[in-house]
């Protein structure tokens, strides 16, 4: 059972013999972080968006729609993709927010739906220039 010491600290011993015999961590440090971390919600919706840009043809399509409001058909020609596929991919980006559309007659436009998004991936486009490839 951890024990309270009054620098701050909680030891506890471990037998396994697989990891340091003592567990040192310091309690406001701890409870600090943990104050600082987002909540469940936050992650669950943190791990969305992540997922959402985990594919190069979702990526391609929020890049492309930061140059300007675009069709589904010059979407899908940008992406060398049949319109059913670039279709399925602008779903899945409205449903996670990323995107707004709009309809026109028979046509339907897509834009970002938030300019700070662009401007973080290009960001982190430029960190892994600087980052990984020297």
């Amino acid at each position: 059972m951890p024990k309270s010491v009054p620098s701050g600290k909680v030891h506890k011993r471990i037998s396994n013999g697989q990891s340091c015999k003592v567990i040192c961590f310091n309690v406001e440090k701890v409870n600090e972080v943990k104050k600082s971390l987002p909540t469940e919600k936050e992650f669950e919706e943190l791990v969305g968006l992540y997922a959402a840009l985990g594919s190069i043809t979702r990526l391609k399509i929020i890049f492309s729609l930061a140059k300007s409001e675009l069709c589904v058909c010059d979407i899908s020609n940008v992406l060398g993709l049949s319109i059913p596929a670039t279709s399925h991919q602008l779903k899945y980006l409205y449903e996670q927010k990323l995107l707004k559309y709009r309809n026109d007659g028979k046509m339907v436009y897509y834009s970002l739906n938030s300019e700070e998004l662009i401007s973080i991936l290009k960001d982190d486009v430029q960190f892994i220039e600087n980052s990984f490839m020297e």
